[in-house]
């Protein structure tokens, strides 16, 4: 017998790239130094670890190891995806393990591999996979997607995420397999012996696992039931094998290995309803037949666990009543031990493993069931235990156990809440149990080409590929499945992105699928067929199921039943031995030739449209299947095809043109577009080989190639059918158009065979598949060619389409189409013969269907229309394939129409889409009357910015743009430009860069950027400047930014003297003139005391500077945080000789340098800015390693406290940090821990807190040694984690403590008064600003025990709790039972100043006034008087004045009077009253004005400063106040100038701090210096960056910072704890706008203007600002506006929102601006003279005249403008132009720039090239360009109508457009002058010759939009006037312009004139 092949209608198509495929994990691992590779090498000695690269030592070992190792190797494979900003770059990444480890590698477009992790765990890899875990965010509902990789071992689960967080889940059971869902992992537990568990018992089986933390949880499913509705019940059904999951649907895919049938389930988050069901279901006994005995069970199990008996311990033994010889015992015994060992390893390891780290148990405390090894945890997962009963085949005899084991109860345990359901969809009907189906190997989901969904699974042992296909319901919450389709298959994998799948035959022959639709076979070189080395050895053929099954057939379930192979049939012979030979192998190969050609034996690892084919001689091939199409307009024809056929007609299509354009050795890319016409037209039902002008598409292969059988090419070279090819291409045609000439016989006569009356051989087809089809499908991809032109990059293609276009016109009689395609190419259509090769009446018998119009729709003609103002119908428009016609459809209707619902609401108006079967009515077009032009005028701005948002949102980029024809994009053009002079300051990125605003772009790109990174480094690139001396680097200030503060102070050095003032790294200078009569030793002694006055200063200056660096600072991870020393050392001149404390000559105090270290440790922890990235590893590396900077330390950690950083530092350091019982750490670190938790009520700090307050601890408790100082710090703490909650429990304990009394064993009897000043402002905290509605605390009576504790009286019992502890009295401090006022008062005064903060309570405040009587002046310590004071002016706000009169005016009246020299006063007491109560008041002022620079305010305290200096220098004057109250009221006055002045660096200020810094002997203590430069650090807070806040959390902070008592010396904390200086931080904001420009990246100044909103001080007011500048508090503001003419102007409306600005200042106070063309900066041209606009400013056209190309750069950056001068704008010798031409484009130039429109260049261009190639008369071939010029003319038209109110914003404003359109219509006019007559008969519709429909007959009819009408003559013959002719003409829509033109042809038969009488023609 013949060899036959059995191919007679399967085509086949060559598989692409072929590559041998190893996984790259394989060869990685082979280099990867895991664990077995490092044992190796320890065996070898080390001279042949080297010597033994070829030799066989190490290389044999590692080979049998690999062998091992192979074994157990797995990778999977998926498409990995960088979202570049172009372009989206594929690539494959590959996630293999084998052994312990596992490697994540990416590939790249040329194949190489890189390693983008490895990961290497402890125990042996079962499963690792990709899977991502949805996070859900606090704030909002909205989830952020964690993508992670899950390695799975046998005890735990190891999950590294992408971002570096890496967690280890423990496993309570063993699990068999891991799925990766949509919500994270769904683990299957392993069921170790299903056959043994009791009917009714069954354990949840499926388990949820939604983040690494969470508890693991089993999984709810819900069964479609048939009678009760659908039951729920966890899934504990131990038959039921999960075999797929997919997370896009979210489905799962079961199989029930009792029933063999598979079952789809919807996998979803649990409902409420269900969750309670379950488990009210789960908590009751199980009624079962076993159900007495389940009790029993149970807990003998669970005991037995719970003792962790050694397998073979005597647990179950010895209460075994039958001898250890019972086999029943036995059995029970032996049960148990296998149980304990093997079912609960997760429990075992977890109690004996180390694997497990401890810290992942308190890593995860918050999970309860897994934290500890709990041992209701094991017990709920482990119960399984329960199953040795029912082996005993004794029927129902309880087990031995039982009766012993009743009493003993199980442990409780809650049942575990479930997290998922499976809902079910769909399952397999049961077949019968031979034909019972094993379980799926593979299952996937895959798509056809007409987008069906398919869900298919493999059953091997049937050879079988069943596809399951669903829909999604309407809702698409539900997927519906509807048939099953069963394909014959051994092997199968989906090819996604070309909607295949590829199927192994069972005879070994690839197939590709689409759907269930058989398209070809696949031919993969180098692998011979095997359907040809079967044939060739057996006698018939044997390919068992060639069937294809298509939709039709889908019904019957198998299409090939294999039970024929029992039937005695010579055929099943060889069938049934074929299967045989797929099954074991064993027959066939010993005589075929498999070895030598390897058969292909499986598919893996789909990815996009590669996968990898396993071979039986084991090595993988790795293929690539080919596209539908690469040429983009056969795709767009294919896709609106398959919109517009039915699904069948529609496949039929796809599969057979993609077996032509596949088959092997197919057609080069060039001839693709022929070959989809040839196809095409063929599947039509023409007979393309008589066709004329397809006849000219050559190709090397035959010619009708859906008949003909494929040859493959014999040789790639070229041959004369090339040339041919080249010759007759449409190309040739259109490049050439002399040759079509008719002067050119031999083309005429080869292009028209219209000489032969139709021939036979042209007649349709009507037997062709799209026969009826035809006038659908020319309608569609007359669309697609509509959509084409609109895009420049496709429009050469629509010239191709145009011909199969008009072909299809002609033939169905479609006049108007084809004038239309003849307007469009002239020159081409009119090559073509105008035949029609159609019958009427076959035409009849084509479905045409009822969209299809005569008048064919053109877009061009419509966006005409709409520039006219005139209503059109809506426009046809293909959803999904015309994006660019519905885009600009739309654009065109929101923006020119003005009607704002175009694309929402009102889309349907302009629009209407097609779909396949639609009938469609013939609506009349509803004529809207035109809206006014006011109206359009007022929203034209809202409508461009409408325009540009909604183009944003649809994905419309600038790219996109510059693809849109030039006369289309303007008004888009248009709009862009006009938001681009007024953007919102809010818009997202992509709109910024739509509008070309780099500045905005680039600052929307920060904001996102911000959000997606928690920090983002200062975007302020500027790099703190080097050092030039290594001594500088020491001060610890170089990090100042000083690009910006050059800017700010830029005419002087103030920042390097306050540089020079704060450093305290240096020694200082000590100049003692050594008097004759002083000895040397003496002398030694006054140098030494002069030192240790000299270190008094530098002691305070690291408060001072702390607050100058703040956050300036951005640390580096790897290094430790530099602190400056505080050195106290001399150096005395002449000679310099140093001078130190510790010579043992004078005495020094004790510990006088511990608190000043604290304060420098924070000055050097507050540089770290906010936004750094800070780690708690970081914080504990930074712990130093000498104990004598422990006292840094303790600062440094309250630095970070305020700086938010400490809440990154670990529970457990801090609890060590606790323990060490430093008293310094201990202070930092709760006042750092508490300012980081500011108001939040932080449970966990409040219980660190409250361990340090006794009275926060119950009485019984032990009592703890607290040091006194971190009492007072915890408690202040507690005012700050509570501040402004009104927290009634904190506030009654600290109301108490503000009085707590004395205790007996001198407890509490020392430094009381900073106790209660702490416990006065932490309840001023807890209840700040609250004022009179304190929620709940009425009983309390809190302001009146306040009054008491300020003015003195009877103490009152103590309540509750505290009284116990304060039973026996003090055995020191005799006070009695009155209130020690002198302790009490000033921490009630300032809790009352904070309670009753803003309120403007009047009666409060009259409790604070000074008394108005000498007597009780007299009983008041003066700085009393100045707490009574600030507190009644901080409470009274509103009131507080700027001037001195209102400061005079809180002096009681008697102080001010005239004094009667007869009474008796005080003169001392006097004095010092007036001066505490001024620095009260003062004070006042300052908070109530802080960070404003209000000069009022400023000159009126500086005014106060003066006069008290002058005091000073008075002896007199002096003496009576006493000195030591002058400088305290001086230093009030001082902070509160430096805190009006906050971060303004203002030099008086400076001034007068500078002259403190000096003064260092006499009274100057500790304190004043630290006062003073306390105030020089607020004048340059953070740098100049930063400014102080007045909001109550503000002035809370400052009112424990700068309490008016400061410290004798340095160990002084008797009044107030000298830490809280700090606290000032906390009301700091950053307020400095900087601009930056966006160009060079560099701080620049721009001009600002601020507007205040209204309020009752003033009314609203504009101010100009020069930035950088500080703002002032954003609450006040309305507006923030960047000015012009220099920047680009911007506008941030803080009316509306605050949150933008806020976000700016908050990072970095970075304004991105951009400079105007051909302006120049402040900096370069402070009086914008240089300007290169301000000379030709005046007169304008002058200016285009003086301007001189060269000088282009000094506009614009702009690269492409620069080398367009460069290179058109200058006569060179190449470039020989004619001068005007030059002069064009400097012209053009210069509008560009000067307009600052640079995208409009081209447009200009592209008009003057049109204009040109018009005048030269050289016609283009095609009318294009004529139809932009005409959209242009007509917008411009529209704007001129319109008035020229708005003429400025219009874009083409100079005289260009008008010489340009002039030049058209002279140009049409002379050709109109001599072929008038042409025209005419055009008019008429008369058949005009060839030579007459020239190009530009074709040209005027687009550019005068003459409509083609064929009636044309019936309405406008015969006018006898030109009233008559407008009136017929209204309806024809010819503009007037446009009709003038027509006069003469039109009434020239009457007339025979040439225009109309009176009318010049020029006139129009």
């Amino acid at each position: 017998m013949s060899e036959v092949v059995y191919e007679e209608t399967a085509t086949m198509i060559a598989a692409g790239e072929l590559q041998s495929f190893v996984p790259f994990g394989r060869q990685h691992c082979r280099n990867h130094p895991n664990a077995f590779n490092l044992q190796l090498r320890e065996l070898q000695p080390a001279s042949e670890l080297w010597s033994s690269d070829g030799a066989a030592g190490l290389v044999g070992s590692l080979q049998e190891v690999s062998l091992q190792e192979r074994e157990r190797e797995c990778w999977r494979l998926r498409k990995g995806c960088k979202g570049v900003r172009e372009e989206e770059v594929e690539f494959e990444e590959e996630l293999y393990a084998a052994g312990t480890v596992v490697v994540w590698s990416q590939g790249s477009r040329t194949g190489a591999s890189t390693v983008y992790k490895a990961f290497t765990v402890d125990g042996p890899v079962q499963q690792a996979l990709w899977c991502n875990f949805a996070v859900p965010q606090d704030k909002k509902d909205e989830e952020e997607v964690e993508q992670t990789v899950c390695i799975i071992q046998s005890s735990c689960v190891n999950v590294h995420t992408v971002t570096g967080k890496d967690f280890i889940a423990p496993l309570p059971f063993q699990v068999s397999n891991v799925w990766a869902t949509k919500f994270g992992l769904l683990l299957e537990r392993k069921n170790t012996d299903a056959q043994l568990g009791p009917p009714g018992e069954s354990l949840p089986t499926v388990f949820s696992m939604l983040h690494p933390l969470d508890e693991i949880a089993p999984v709810v499913c819900k069964l479609a039931g048939l009678f009760e509705g659908s039951r729920v019940q966890y899934a504990s059904d131990a038959t039921m094998k999960m075999v797929f999951s997919c997370s896009q649907p979210s489905v799962v895919v079961s199989y029930d290995t009792v029933q063999g049938t598979h079952s789809v389930w919807a996998l979803r988050r649990v409902t409420q309803d269900e969750r309670s069901t379950v488990l009210r279901c789960s908590t009751d006994p199980v009624g079962t037949p076993l159900g007495l005995m389940a009790p029993g069970l149970l807990p003998s199990h669970l005991r037995n666990i719970s003792r962790l008996d050694s397998p073979g311990g005597g647990g179950t033994g010895a209460s075994c009543p039958g001898g250890a010889g019972s086999p029943l015992h036995y059995n029970a015994l032996h049960g148990h031990q296998s149980r304990v060992v093997t079912s609960s390893p997760g429990f075992h390891s977890r109690l004996h493993s180390p694997s497990i780290s401890n810290m992942a148990a308190l890593s995860r405390a918050h999970s309860p069931g897994m934290a500890a090894p709990s041992f209701s945890g094991a017990s709920r997962f482990n119960t399984s235990l329960q199953s040795p009963a029912p082996r005993l085949h004794h029927g129902l005899l309880p087990s031995p156990n039982s009766t012993i084991n009743d009493t003993v109860l199980a442990p409780e345990a809650e049942p575990i809440v479930p997290d998922l359901c499976m809902e079910q969809l769909w399952s397999e009907a049961a077949g019968g149990h031979r034909e019972m189906s094993s379980q799926a190997s593979k299952v996937f989901l895959t798509s056809d080409l007409c987008e069906n969904h398919y869900l298919c699974f493999l059953v091997e042992s049937h050879q079988q590929l069943r596809c399951v296909k669903f829909i999604e319901s309407n809702n698409t919450s539900q997927l519906i499945f509807t048939s099953v389709t069963t394909v014959s298959a051994k092997d199968a994998e989906p090819l996604e992105s070309i909607d295949a799948m590829l199927v192994l035959e069972a005879c070994g022959s690839l197939v590709l699928y689409t759907g269930v639709t058989r398209v070809s076979k696949v031919f993969v070189p180098g692998l011979l067929s095997p359907s040809f080395n079967l044939t060739s050895h057996l006698p018939l053929r044997s390919t068992p199921a060639e069937k294809v099954s298509t939709p039709a057939n889908a019904g019957s379930r198998h299409l090939q039943r294999l039970d024929e192979a029992v039937m005695p049939s010579p055929v099943t012979e060889a069938r049934g031995l074929n299967i045989k030979q797929q099954q074991e192998g064993s027959f066939l190969e010993d005589f075929t030739f498999q070895q030598a050609t390897p058969s292909i034996h499986a598919l893996r690892d789909p990815v996009c449209s590669r996968l990898t084919l396993e071979l039986s001689s084991g090595s993988m091939l790795r293929i690539s299947i080919p596209e539908i199409a690469t040429s983009e307009l056969v795709r767009k024809c294919l896709q609106a095809i398959r919109f517009i056929l039915p699904k069948e007609a529609a496949m039929k299509v796809l599969v057979k043109w993609y077996n032509i354009y596949n088959a092997p050795g197919g057609p080069s890319p060039h001839a693709e577009w022929n070959l989809f016409v040839t196809c095409f037209m063929t599947l039509m039902g023409y007979n393309t080989e008589r066709l004329p002008w397809t006849r000219n598409l050559h190709f090397e292969v035959p010619l009708s190639p859906v008949i003909a059988a494929k040859k493959a090419r014999p040789s790639d070279g070229g041959t004369e059918e090339d040339l041919d090819y080249l010759l007759g291409s449409h190309y040739h045609r259109q490049m050439n158009p002399q040759s079509l000439c008719p002067d050119n016989p031999v083309t005429t006569e080869t292009m028209s065979p219209s000489s032969d009356p139709r021939p036979a051989s042209l007649k349709m087809d009507m037997a062709a598949p799209l026969f009826p089809h035809v006038p659908a499908l020319f309608y569609v991809l007359h669309l697609v060619y509509e959509e084409l032109q609109l895009d420049e990059l496709q429009r050469a293609r629509a010239s191709s389409l145009v011909c199969l276009l008009q072909q299809l016109a002609r033939d169905l009689q479609l006049d108007q189409y084809v004038d239309l395609y003849w307007r469009d190419y002239p020159s081409l259509i009119s090559g073509f013969p105008e035949t029609s090769i159609m019958d009427p009446a076959v035409i009849g018998q084509m479905q045409r269907p009822a969209f299809l119009r005569a008048e064919p729709p053109c877009v061009l003609s419509w966006l005409s229309g709409c520039l006219r103002g005139e209503e059109s119908p809506p426009f046809p428009c293909l959803p999904d394939i015309c994006q660019r016609t519905r885009l600009l459809v739309l654009s065109y209707a929101l923006y020119i129409r003005g009607d704002e619902n175009a694309t929402s609401t009102q889309v349907s108006k302009y629009l209407t889409k097609l779909s396949a079967g639609q009938k469609y009515c013939t609506s009349e077009p509803h004529h809207r009357s035109r809206c006014s032009g006011e109206q359009e005028k007022s929203s034209r701005e809202s409508l461009a910015e409408q325009l540009v948002v909604w183009l944003t949102s649809e994905g419309f980029t600038l790219k996109d743009l510059d693809s849109v024809p030039f006369g289309v994009a303007l008004p888009i053009r248009e709009a862009i430009y006009r938001c681009r002079e007024q953007p919102c300051s809010d818009w997202s990125e992509e709109v910024c860069l739509l509008i070309g605003r780099q500045d905005l772009t680039k600052q929307a790109h920060k904001m996102t950027l911000a959000k997606t990174k928690a920090s983002v480094g200062s975007g302020l690139s500027l790099e703190p400047p080097a050092a030039s001396e290594a001594d500088e680097e020491e001060d610890g200030m170089s990090d100042i930014i000083q690009e910006v503060t050059g800017l700010i102070w830029s005419q002087d050095l103030r920042v390097q003297e306050v540089r020079r003032l704060l450093q305290s790294s240096r020694p200082v200078r000590v100049s003692v003139v050594q008097l004759p009569e002083v000895s040397d030793h003496e002398y030694i002694e006054e140098k030494e005391n002069k030192l240790l006055q000299l270190c008094q200063r530098t002691m305070s200056l690291p408060v001072g500077r702390g607050l100058f660096t703040l956050f300036s600072y951005q640390p580096v991870p790897t290094e430790p945080l530099p602190v400056p020393k505080l050195n106290l050392t001399g150096r005395a001149p002449p000679r310099n000789t140093t001078v130190d404390l510790n010579s043992g000559n004078i005495d020094v105090p004790p510990n006088m340098t511990s608190w000043p270290s604290f304060h420098n440790g924070v000055a050097a922890g507050l540089k770290i800015a906010p936004a750094s990235q800070v780690d708690s590893a970081w914080i504990a590396y930074n712990k130093p390693k000498s104990p004598e900077l422990a006292n840094e330390y303790a600062g440094f950690l309250m630095a970070l406290g305020l700086n938010g950083h400490l809440t990154k530092l670990a529970t457990l350091n801090i609890h060590d940090y606790l323990t060490k019982g430093h008293e310094m750490t201990s202070i930092g670190l709760l006042l750092g821990v508490s300012s980081a938790k500011l108001g939040t009520m932080d449970m966990s700090i409040t219980r660190l807190l409250s361990i340090h307050i006794p009275a926060l601890l119950p009485p019984t408790s032990t009592e703890l040694d607290v040091p006194h100082n971190v009492q007072v710090a915890a408690v202040i703490g507690v005012g700050l984690v509570y501040q402004g909650t009104g927290h009634r429990h904190n506030a009654e304990v600290l109301l108490s403590e503000i009085g707590r009394p004395p205790g007996p064993e001198m407890e509490y009897c020392t430094d009381r008064e900073s106790y209660s000043l702490a416990a006065g402002l932490a309840l001023g905290m807890v209840c700040l600003g609250h004022g009179s509605n304190l929620i709940g605390m009425t009983d309390l009576n809190v302001p009146e025990q306040l009054y008491q504790y300020m003015v003195g009286g009877h103490r009152r019992a103590q309540a509750g709790a505290s009284r116990e502890r304060h039973k026996s009295p003090s055995y020191q401090i005799k006070e009695g039972d009155t209130i020690n006022v002198d302790v009490t008062c000033p921490g009630a005064t300032l809790a009352l100043a904070m309670i009753y903060l803003k309120t403007n309570n009047r009666s409060i405040a009259d409790w604070l006034k000074p008394p108005d009587t000498w007597f009780l002046l007299d009983f008041i310590k003066p700085e009393f008087l100045l707490l009574r004071t600030l507190a009644r002016c901080i409470i009274m706000w509103d009131e507080i004045l700027p001037n001195t009169e209102w400061v005079k005016s809180n002096i009681p009246q008697i102080m001010r009077g005239t004094f009667n020299p007869s009474e008796d006063i005080n003169m001392e007491t006097m004095a010092q009253a007036q001066d505490y109560i001024t620095a009260g008041a003062c004070m006042a002022l300052g908070l109530r004005f802080a960070g404003s620079a209000n000069s009022d305010a400023f000159d009126c305290l500086y005014e106060l400063a003066r006069t008290f200096m002058k005091i000073m220098s008075f002896a007199g004057t002096a003496a009576a106040t006493g000195y030591y109250n002058l400088q305290t009221g001086l230093s009030m006055v001082l902070l509160a100038i430096a805190m009006v002045m906050s971060g303004t660096g203002n030099l008086k200020v400076l001034q007068l701090c500078r002259f403190f810094h000096r003064r260092t002997g006499g009274e100057m203590n500790y304190g004043f210096h630290m006062a003073h430069h306390m105030a020089l650090g607020l004048l340059f807070l953070g740098g100049g960056g930063y400014t102080l806040s007045t909001s109550d959390s503000a002035i809370a902070a400052l009112l424990c910072a700068l309490y008016p008592h400061f410290p004798a010396h340095s160990t002084d904390n008797r009044y107030h704890l000298q830490a809280l200086r700090h606290l000032a931080v906390l009301a700091a904001e950053p307020r400095l706008l900087v601009p930056v420009d966006v160009d060079s990246l560099k701080p620049c100044y721009a001009l600002l203007e601020v507007t205040y909103q209204e309020t009752k001080w003033y009314k609203e007011t504009t101010v100009e600002l020069m930035a950088p500048t500080m703002l002032p508090e954003l609450h006040l503001l309305k507006r923030v506006k960047v000015k012009g003419p220099r920047y680009w102007e911007l506008c941030v409306d803080l009316s509306r929102e605050t949150q933008h600005l806020q976000s700016i200042l908050s990072r970095d106070g970075v304004l991105y601006v951009k400079l105007r063309a051909g302006q120049l900066p402040y900096k370069d041209d402070p009086q914008g003279w240089k300007s290169l606009l301000a000379s030709s400013v005046n007169q304008r056209a002058s200016g285009v005249r003086a301007f001189k190309p060269e000088a282009i750069s000094t506009f614009t950056s702009e690269p492409a403008l620069v080398s367009f001068a460069e290179f058109f704008c200058k006569t060179s010798e190449e470039l020989q132009q004619r001068d005007d031409t030059l002069v064009l484009f400097s012209a053009m130039l210069y509008e560009c720039v000067t307009q600052e429109c640079p995208e409009m260049l081209p447009t200009y261009i592209a008009i003057e090239q049109a204009v040109g190639a018009l005048r030269r008369g050289g016609a283009p071939p095609q009318t294009f360009p004529l139809w932009q010029m005409r959209l242009v003319v007509e917008l411009w038209d529209g704007r001129v109508r319109r008035g020229a109110a708005n003429h400025h914003d219009a874009l083409m404003t100079s005289e260009f457009l008008p010489v340009m359109k002039n030049m058209v219509d002279v140009a049409l006019d002379r050709w109109l002058a001599d072929n008038s007559s042409v025209l005419r008969s055009y008019m008429r519709g008369e058949g005009l010759p060839m030579a007459a429909r020239s190009v530009m007959l074709a040209s005027f009819l687009v550019y005068r939009s003459i409509p083609s009408l064929t009636n044309t003559h019936t309405t406008l013959e015969g006018c006898s006037s030109l009233g008559d002719l407008l009136c017929r003409s209204a309806r024809l829509r010819i503009p007037l312009r446009d009709l003038l033109r027509l006069v003469p042809v039109l009434l020239g038969s009457t007339s025979g004139t040439h225009g109309v009488p009176g009318l010049p023609l020029q006139a129009f």
